[in-house]
């Protein structure tokens, strides 16, 4: 199936790769398939693209790759509407907020997307866990104090 996106015009891309949101996502519960494209420079970086609007995209990435002690639970409500029944049926992801320069974009620790991954049935999670950050850096402190003074 053909889809216009955001950052990759007109791509072609396979229906069974398709993550149906049922319940929508918070703020677009209209949007309920989505399809992950991989940035070509960047392969820890993905763009949740909407398969319906092209102007609908989110940047993702695996929380893991930058807070190695993330963990929180999901309640057994997700784990049923997700069909999940086993840990190796999760993926993690975390929407990205943009900023310039790059390196003091944050992720949404706080709401992930939880995606069945063989069944391809998601859903954004609010974990309510007051110690997550709806912005938390991506990139060492280290790195983005280097950038700023440059």
């Amino acid at each position: 199936m053909h889809i216009h996106t955001k950052y990759f015009g007109e791509v072609e891309v396979n229906e069974n790769d398709v993550i149906t949101f049922p319940q929508g996502i918070p703020g677009f519960i209209e949007e309920k398939q989505f399809i992950l494209l991989p940035l070509e420079d960047n392969p820890i970086f993905n763009v949740m693209q909407s398969t319906i609007e092209s102007e609908l995209a989110f940047i993702v990435v695996n929380p893991y790759h930058f807070v190695l002690d993330y963990e929180f639970d999901i309640d057994q409500a997700t784990l049923d509407l997700l069909e999940i029944e086993a840990e190796k049926d999760v993926q993690v992801l975390a929407i990205v907020s943009l900023k310039d320069p790059f390196v003091s974009s944050t992720a949404n620790l706080q709401a992930p997307l939880i995606i069945n991954q063989n069944k391809r049935i998601a859903k954004q999670y609010i974990t309510n866990i007051k110690d997550l950050s709806t912005k938390e850096s991506i990139f060492s402190k280290k790195l983005t104090s280097q950038v700023k003074e440059d």
